[in-house]
């Protein structure tokens, strides 16, 4: 197995892990997690969405959160956005990338967005020209990469499509999102493998949902494919509000712990992230799918052990 030194988190529990949430956190309570995840040495945040309110009212309040915050030298706030208004927020907001999101499946696009995944590429050159010229970079996402709740199986040359309708719009760095928890470590590294090889010039990123258990697994057929991205939630938070069934993200702390366990580097404090994690679940009111929040981590284990008393099996 052929693993990197090091890989890059994003967290985005500030989006996509309070977007699906019943109880709506006040303002202050978001700049509270945020300001727990930077603590904790994070350098790429996902810090909201700029869609309308009514859509996803825990959204609603993405502004005053990042003003609030305000920029960080060396930290990577980005915002999910959906079209031209959302730019325009963004770039009053003081965000640093904006991120276009498409569905691979027609079905899902048509539920989210409300239009067919070849009309939503059709508004994105408006947005790419208004962020550029601000001075905002812009990134890519394409949600069921890896199958869709409404149609199954995502054939490849639908991801194809849209790789290089982003990259005509010089779009180079693109999420690939598995957004049911469908994806499977063999369908994860075939299709990523092929994908670096037809467009080398593209930096990927993996956003899993851990609905069937199997995001863990799936980060290491990315890494063995060779990419370094990841997305993450603390404690677990998120899931699809417009795809049946799709429970929350990996926890961005199970992530950190599994890598840190095998040497590799992420230069994220687990500890400081596992006191986010905790005022995370402690404020939406619920547990969540947080492998290391139930069972901590390995090493405390270990250290608690005296020699001769861990038992085998």
């Amino acid at each position: 197995m052929n693993f990197p030194k090091q890989i890059t988190i994003c967290e985005v529990g500030p989006r996509d892990g309070l977007q699906n949430e019943k109880k709506l956190l006040t303002t202050e309570e978001k700049i509270e997690l945020v300001e727990g995840i930077l603590a904790a040495g994070v350098k790429h945040i996902e810090i909201g969405a700029f869609v309308h309110p009514k859509a996803v009212p825990p959204m609603a309040d993405t502004e005053k959160v990042m003003q609030a915050i305000g920029k960080r030298e060396g930290v990577e706030f980005r915002a999910l956005i959906t079209n031209l208004k959302g730019v325009e927020r963004a770039i009053v907001a003081g965000v640093d990338k904006v991120k276009l999101t498409v569905s691979a499946s027609k079905s899902h696009n048509l539920s989210n967005f409300n239009r067919t995944p070849e009309e939503s590429v059709a508004t994105f050159e408006e947005c790419v020209k208004a962020a550029t010229q601000a001075g905002l970079s812009v990134s890519g996402a394409i949600s069921t990469t890896f199958g869709c709740p409404f149609e199954g199986s995502i054939p490849l040359e639908q991801i194809d499509t849209l790789v290089n309708a982003f990259r005509a719009l010089g779009i180079k760095e693109i999420s690939l999102s598995d957004t049911t928890g469908v994806a499977n470590p063999k369908l994860v590294y075939e299709r990523c493998s092929e994908l670096i090889k037809r467009y080398p010039d593209v930096t990927y990123h993996l956003h899993f949902h851990n609905t069937r258990g199997m995001a863990l697994a799936n980060i290491i057929a990315g890494m063995e494919a060779g990419i370094l991205h990841y997305d993450g939630s603390f404690a677990g938070l998120g899931g699809c509000p417009y795809a049946p069934g799709a429970s929350g993200n990996i926890a961005t702390e199970d992530i950190v712990h599994m890598l840190e366990e095998m040497n590799i580097c992420t230069g994220i404090d687990l500890d400081k992230l596992l006191d986010v994690a905790r005022k995370a679940q402690k404020l939406v009111e619920h547990t969540t799918d947080s492998a290391i929040l139930r069972a901590g981590k390995s090493s405390e284990l270990i250290a608690n052990k005296p020699s001769g008393q861990i038992k085998k099996g």
